[in-house]
């Protein structure tokens, strides 16, 4: 099978959903019947995001073989079946990192490396290891056009379009048209200088995606397109949505997908697109409302919080309900402020994070949830944060914390686990505070054996299941015991019962922390057992006061 590829590249200025858009691209695909698989390409020079500040840089999305990779991958996902990893996510730090691997080791003979040929064949190299996966593969290059970063990967499709040849190869350039209030007015300019850019580089754009607040008239389309030199039926308009699950059903009325299969010279039965329908309804036609507190650090850029976000939306969407969610900051709401907030919920989530800022603030959150008989979810981190609150608040032990904060603390229930089995690899893995910030996690898809009484097997209504991480410190075995004795309850774990995956509260309506993420595996028309059971509990709650 031979694959068709799809470039996906960006103009004007950044933050125009081009991720959104091959997302929702590929969902029209796969309603077409093909298959798909999608790629992302970053100009930064970091080998992975992992490292990066969420503030900087958004959510990290992990998947299933731990690959730490942009949070576009997580749109990908949503939108489509498309298995994504490692191979799935490259970086210009990840390019070069090869390039000058291959250099040192004599690959390229004593040559001169440059650029061209030798990084631009590294970045076609990775693109076509997807050729034979899917009917089409989608491939986003991050960055807008014109950045000096981005001008390899942008010379790399220019040469790929002569290897695949044009019915193999399909370019589309999301661009921006404003509004002026002012004026009155929707200006092409910005549009039309894009598209100048990107043809000065060598590249004509088959199809525009046009971002805007309005629908774009008969008469705009016809000047983007005499002056873009592209056909006015392929000049799509991508005006905002209030939700963006409905962008592939807009894409559509657009004629976005018939104009990508024409290009591409394939022959598709017509999109079945009942289920991105039925959605919609229920998303437009909710029952109830459920208001989420998320107290976490990251709170001030929500993206640092995308797949947590939509995973929460699709809880309540399963539930025929509005999710309201109330960002608290832990480092600045404390106390009275803090409890003022937490009383209008009627769920309490802590999410994952890292370092010791926000802590107390979190602990406080956690203790309001138990103490109250409010629904509460810990994810990775404040699943650990809600063990400590346990072991100080109710286990008697005062001083218990995790080494991550605290290295001294005389009852480390949170440690960094030496030696561990990696089920990925079949393999022990060691590790200690002096190993690479990267090689202290345990990242990827593992296993998760769940007790039969428990909250968890309920909501799952399966013994095992299979779970991506991300984090380093882990709950300490040697503190089971005492914790077990004084109430909580282990209700999942690792196969080899090793690690505790899962931790509850029995004699609470719904008090749950999973070490794990499971808000990468939540999907719109699949929401996850565990985003659905919780938001179904604070509804519970909301209709019973």
């Amino acid at each position: 099978m031979r694959t068709k590829f799809i470039f996906v590249t960006g103009g004007v200025l950044s933050s125009l959903g081009k991720g959104l858009a091959s997302a929702a691209l590929g969902a029209l695909l796969e309603a077409r019947g093909l298959s798909i698989t999608l790629q992302k390409l970053d100009p930064y020079i970091n080998v992975d995001p992992g490292t990066m500040n969420p503030f900087q840089h958004g959510e990290v999305f992990v998947t299933d073989d731990g690959a730490e990779t942009d949070l576009d991958l997580g749109h990908y996902e949503r939108y489509t079946h498309a298995k994504l990893g490692q191979r799935h996510n490259y970086t210009s730090g990840r390019i070069y990192h090869s390039v000058i691997t291959k250099e040192r080791r004599g690959d390229y003979l004593g040559g001169t490396v440059q650029v061209i040929p030798h990084v631009t064949d590294e970045i076609k190299q990775a693109v076509l290891q997807l050729d034979g996966e899917a009917d089409i593969a989608i491939i986003e290059i991050g960055g807008t056009i014109g950045d000096i970063e981005g001008l390899p990967f942008i010379e790399a499709i220019r040469q790929l379009r002569g290897d695949l040849g044009r019915e193999n190869s399909l370019f589309i350039h999301v661009t921006y048209v404003p509004f002026i209030k002012a004026a009155g007015e929707l200006k092409t300019k910005p549009t039309q200088h894009s598209v100048k850019e990107l043809r000065s580089i060598g590249i004509h754009p088959d199809i525009l995606l046009c971002r805007t607040e309005m629908t774009l008239s008969p008469s705009i389309k016809s000047k983007i397109a005499l002056f873009c030199d592209v056909k006015e039926d392929r000049v799509i308009t991508a005006r905002d949505v209030d939700c963006i699950y409905e962008v592939p059903l807009r894409f559509h009325k657009e004629g976005l997908d018939e104009r990508v299969v024409e290009c591409l010279n394939m022959w598709t039965r017509a999109p079945v697109l009942t289920a991105w329908e039925d959605l919609m309804t229920r998303v437009n036609e909710p029952q109830h409302t459920v208001n989420i507190a998320m107290v976490g650090k990251y709170v001030n850029l929500r993206e640092s919080y995308k797949s947590l976000n939509e995973a929460l939306f699709h809880g309540g969407v399963a539930n025929r309900a509005e999710v309201v969610i109330d960002f608290i900051n832990s480092e600045e709401v404390r106390g009275e402020s803090l409890e003022e907030r937490l009383q209008k919920a009627d769920g309490i989530l802590v999410p994952g994070g890292f370092g010791s800022r926000g802590i107390p603030g979190k602990l406080e959150a956690i203790s309001y949830a138990r103490r109250n008989n409010v629904p509460f979810f810990g994810i990775c981190l404040g699943m650990q944060l809600a063990v400590i609150e346990f072991a100080r608040d109710v286990a008697g032990l005062p001083l218990a914390d995790s080494t991550e904060f605290s290295p001294s603390t005389p009852d480390p229930v949170i440690f960094l686990m030496k030696e561990w089995y990696d089920y990925r690899t079949d393999k022990i893995q060691r590790r200690d505070e002096s190993s690479q910030m990267g090689g202290t996690m345990r990242l990827g898809a593992y296993p998760c054996r769940l007790r039969p009484e428990s909250k968890a097997f309920q909501a799952y209504g399966q013994e095992e299941i299979f779970e991506r991480h991300r984090h380093r410190y882990e709950f300490n075995n040697s503190y089971r015991d005492v914790l077990t004795a004084a109430g909580l309850m282990l209700s999942g774990l690792s196969p080899n019962e090793e690690l505790v995956e899962i931790v509850e509260l029995p004699e609470h309506p719904w008090f749950l922390g999973c070490q794990f993420h499971p808000e990468f595996k939540s999907r719109p028309l699949e929401p996850h057992p565990l985003f659905k059971a919780f938001i179904q509990a604070a509804l519970e709650r909301k209709l019973s006061i």
